[in-house]
């Protein structure tokens, strides 16, 4: 995974008027999970990290591993949730997870497929773009490269059919990841052929 430098400052004051006081100076407000509990719970740290450093991490297909610097204290974490306003798109609120090398995380890969298939008389169908997997945060990689070479018109791909050394896989067995559809071209030209 890529890594990458963000910097936040803490927040003092919580709750609706504060956070939207916040995105009005340019600033969105996050939490931070982890490694801190209480009674058992995750405890969350608040800060707020300026949208023009958020827009590295949010509008990319890249995976990181985020440095946080939050007033001077270091954290390693990773993009847990995002909220969206519903209407115009803009970040509301960040979730951060701090990850160490003894846990290891869930998180979703890119997937990237290799090979020319068989089936390029046919519409290859990405059904899924992410594969959930769980490994300690050094061991994920940037993406899953997935070899289509094999794949033949009708036939398609999914989740239990593939293994990564390092890696459990979190998304159910039977989902599909790709396949291959005739194209109407391909249909008609198989028609002619047989008539």
């Amino acid at each position: 995974m890529k890594e990458i430098n963000v910097t936040g400052q803490k927040r003092e004051a919580l709750g609706k008027k504060a956070s939207k006081t916040l995105r009005k100076e340019g600033l969105v407000p996050c939490n931070l999970y982890g490694l801190a509990e209480q009674d058992g719970k995750p405890v969350a740290k608040s800060f707020a990290i300026a949208m023009t450093e958020l827009r590295k991490i949010i509008y990319t297909p890249h995976i990181y591993v985020i440095n946080l610097n939050i007033d001077g204290e270091s954290h390693t974490a990773i993009l847990k949730e995002i909220q969206f306003h519903p209407v115009t798109d803009a970040v509301l609120h960040v979730d951060f997870l701090e990850v160490n090398d003894q846990k290891p995380i869930t998180i979703g890969i890119p997937v990237k497929l290799t090979g020319l298939s068989q089936g390029v008389r046919g519409r290859m169908n990405l059904s899924i773009r992410k594969i959930e997997v769980t490994a300690p945060y050094q061991q994920i990689p940037e993406h899953l490269d997935i070899d289509v070479t094999a794949l033949k018109i009708g036939k398609s791909i999914k989740v239990g059919e593939l293994s990564f050394e390092g890696l459990e896989i979190a998304t159910g067995k039977e989902v599909i990841v790709c396949s291959i559809k005739m194209t109407r071209a391909a249909m008609s030209a198989a028609a002619n052929a047989q008539a």
